[in-house]
């Protein structure tokens, strides 16, 4: 259907429709989003329940959409299971990056903002486990949620709280230390999660220990021969063979869940290894089914990311195929009875 025919039709739908505050007289207008209920006067209900809200400009809201504030384009648009970016790292779009850049792999705030309002409504919290420089807690400020975080790293802290406040963003609660230490310490949880349930647990673990290694091979023209290890530490799952870190990832799930609400989402973002020989390496495969061992978490799907800002390099040239993985996979579970 074309631009035109589609615009009639919407159109013709908001004449044809009953006037919102007529239909539903006595509805909470606090629970709308704010773009329904700033437009609450000419906003037009239609459907023999008179759920369906739609406004002059043609928006759609569903009065029993209780994950997001999205309307159902932005919905349709969000749920295609392969997206590509270009954010860039210089300018006001970079949202800090000269900041956040101590981090070998921080998450664009623009990324984690667009995520957290498909999981989440506004004003609801969002939880980060390994939170790094705090992409997650800018993206949850950029669209009026809330957040908290943690991470083992001070330094990575104290990037993310001069990031938001260069960028003028509410700067959000945060824990120095290991994340299985404190989500079993219900104290400081409490104080995290200021009397809220979790909505979205929303994170970038390290993926092993790829980061700690010594580098070989091509990788030694991307990132130096030296290890690039997050921390020192013997407790972060950076520095931990694949088989602890699959075991300490899944017991770190395990122990947020009795924070998150019900048909609250866990979503995180893993990347696979070069295979190896006979090894696969399909690390997102591993996450998958060790997170699926997790009672009332079920795996819900994915989707594929692919950072065209990475650079490429002609990795096996002239002898073998070696991919460049600019792609992370998004893995959404949920938690269910």
């Amino acid at each position: 259907m074309r631009t035109d025919d589609l615009d009639a039709v919407k159109s013709k739908l908001y004449e044809e429709s009953e006037p919102f505050l007529s239909a539903h007289p006595n509805y909470d207008i606090s629970t709308l989003p704010s773009w329904v209920a700033e437009n609450i006067e000419v906003a037009r209900v239609y459907g023999n329940s008179k759920k369906g809200v739609i406004l002059p400009d043609g928006r759609k809201y569903h009065l029993d959409n209780h994950l997001n504030d999205l309307t159902g384009r932005e919905w349709t648009f969000f749920i295609n299971s392969v997206f590509s970016t270009h954010y860039p790292t210089s300018g006001k779009e970079a949202y800090a990056h000269h900041i956040r850049k101590i981090h070998p792999t921080p998450k664009p705030p623009q990324l984690m903002r667009d995520i957290i309002q498909f999981f989440t409504k506004e004003n609801e919290l969002v939880f980060d486990i390994f939170m790094g420089v705090g992409g997650t807690l800018l993206g949850a400020a950029l669209c009026n949620r809330t957040a908290a975080g943690i991470d083992l790293n001070q330094d990575y802290l104290t990037a993310y709280h001069a990031a938001a406040a260069e960028l003028g963003l509410e700067d959000f609660s945060t824990e120095c230390g290991d994340c299985l230490e404190i989500l079993r310490d219900e104290e400081k949880m409490a104080s995290l999660m200021s009397g809220k349930e979790i909505s979205l647990l929303l994170f970038d673990p390290p993926y092993s220990n790829m980061m700690s290694k010594e580098k070989t091979g091509a990788d030694i023209a991307v990132y130096g021969k030296t290890a690039t290890p997050f921390s020192d530490s013997e407790k972060d799952l950076g520095n931990m063979e694949r088989p602890i870190f699959l075991s300490k990832l899944r017991e770190s799930v395990e122990l947020a869940l009795p924070y998150i609400k019900f048909r609250g989402y866990v979503v995180l973002f893993i990347k696979d290894l070069q295979p190896s020989k006979k090894e696969p390496n399909l690390l997102h495969a591993e996450v998958v089914n060790e997170l699926n061992k997790i009672s009332n978490l079920y795996y819900k799907g994915m989707k594929i990311w692919a950072d065209e800002s990475t650079k490429l390099y002609p990795y096996g040239y002239p002898f073998s195929f070696v991919a460049n993985q600019i792609h992370q996979y998004i893995l959404v579970f949920r938690k269910e009875k």
